[in-house]
């Protein structure tokens, strides 16, 4: 990136409790680059809202931030995280070092976020105010839809697709598919699936129903796999390797990067050797229980382009 292309500004407002940690942060106003007097904004209060049950406040917040360098705080990793969902910059292209130690744990509401200290009390207060209130997850990350709608996607269960997800336009995402941050798709994809953070889809492909990719978390290591154009991952099906275009991983099949495969002349290799390759069926043999990998001979009939017309 130039040295422009590594800046980026955002004008919003964030949400804090009276300890002042913030809770949330959402950005009217953000971009790449150096920003000017005219795309943010000047806020002179420093208080615009307050909630006295939920005990919180709503304060300005106008920054410029280096994408190559660590968060410093919170309304810093909101504004990398709607830049994600935004489009503006794809995933494993700016740093998200160190962001769970920033990211405070929220009461996610529809009264809007809270804090989980005391939130029994505060609970009650807002139902005697408001007669229903809905919880939606006690987490660190709130749902993408509550900050950002991206042109051209379908999202069926919101609750499954967290902010700084980057969805690309055609982009379907069935009740099942889940997308975490810092991950998502490059082209019109059918997500069925699991796309784990830092793991990104290309175009055409599809992530089966209950299909999971290994992300950089949860002791996923920092190895970034990406799934190329064309794909099919079938129904409860997994991959720990990169695949390149053109491949199929079988229904049921999960194919980690230490898997031993068999291969058509009678070797065996380990599925890392196997990384990023193109037009290959994974495949289970079903009489010796055998991974193996197979030159594809056809293909499936791709995408349903009436679905991913958004």
């Amino acid at each position: 990136m130039s040295t422009d292309q590594n800046s980026a500004y955002g004008a919003g407002i964030a949400t804090q409790n009276l300890a002042g940690e913030t809770l949330d942060c959402s950005f009217h106003t953000l971009g790449i680059g150096n920003a000017n007097q005219s795309h943010t904004n000047q806020a002179k209060s420093s208080i615009i809202g307050e909630d006295p049950i939920r005990g919180v406040r709503q304060i300005p917040v106008d920054i410029k931030i280096n994408l190559e360098q660590k968060p410093k705080d919170a309304v810093d990793v909101y504004l990398r995280l709607h830049l994600l969902s935004h489009r503006f910059v794809k995933p494993n292209q700016l740093n998200l070092e160190g962001i769970f130690g920033l990211l405070s744990n929220v009461v996610w509401t529809s009264a809007g976020p809270c804090s989980v200290e005391n939130f029994s009390e505060v609970r009650a207060k807002l139902k005697n105010k408001l007669g229903n209130l809905t919880i939606f997850s006690v987490d660190k990350f709130p749902r993408m839809i509550d900050y950002v709608i991206p042109e051209g996607v379908r999202i069926a269960d919101g609750d499954r697709v967290r902010l700084g997800a980057y969805l690309s336009p055609g982009t379907t995402v069935m009740h099942e598919g889940f997308v975490n941050f810092n991950a998502g798709t490059l082209g019109k994809s059918m997500v069925e699936g699991r796309i784990s953070a830092g793991v990104v889809v290309g175009d055409g492909s599809d992530i089966g129903g209950g299909a999971s990719i290994m992300g950089t978390l949860s002791g996923g290591g920092k190895e970034i796999i990406s799934i190329g154009e064309r794909n099919l991952l079938g129904a409860n099906s997994g991959i720990g390797i990169s695949l390149g275009d053109d491949c199929i991983v079988e229904a049921g099949v999960y194919i980690t990067a230490g898997s031993k495969i068999s291969l058509p002349d009678g070797k065996f290799v380990k599925a890392r050797e196997l990384n990023k390759a193109n037009n290959l069926l994974f495949r289970r043999n079903s009489q010796t229980g055998a991974l193996e990998a197979l030159p594809k001979s056809g293909g499936w009939e791709g995408l349903n382009s009436v679905l991913h017309t958004n």
